[in-house]
């Protein structure tokens, strides 16, 4: 699973974008809808131009797109932005749980094979019993 050096780079502006709490707030804000920086500003005790520099570092590692409707900026949210995060983190995962799967495979067999010895060792003490 490789990734060019470009989305790489993407890659790695992302995951710093989200790093930040505030970051992901605004993320989860905006995955309900578009909103102005005046409205993602409300929950945080933090100036408007901070929040505005949150969103220039999202819009820089792609994650949000600003459009203009009269006077109104709003701030989106880029669903396929997060689609390819996830398919990323997925293709991780997959790799793991099939590693898991080999390994509960073998500790089953070694677990059969432990039951079956122990079940023939009882056997033959019984036999010997006798």
């Amino acid at each position: 699973m490789s990734l060019d050096l470009h989305a790489d780079g993407r890659l790695d502006r992302a995951f710093m974008a989200l790093a930040d709490p505030v970051r992901r707030e605004i993320i989860a804000r905006l995955s309900r809808g578009p909103a102005t920086v005046n409205e993602l500003a409300e929950p945080f005790e933090i100036s408007k131009q901070a929040v505005s520099k949150h969103i220039q570092v999202l819009e820089h590692a792609g994650l949000v797109t600003r459009s203009r409707d009269a006077q109104r900026r709003p701030v989106h949210l880029d669903a396929g932005a997060l689609e390819r995060l996830t398919a990323w983190i997925d293709g991780y995962r997959l790799i793991h749980e099939a590693q898991f799967r080999r390994l509960d495979a073998l500790l089953g067999s070694l677990t059969n094979t432990d039951t079956g010895a122990s079940d023939a060792g009882t056997t033959e003490s019984k036999e010997k019993e006798q």
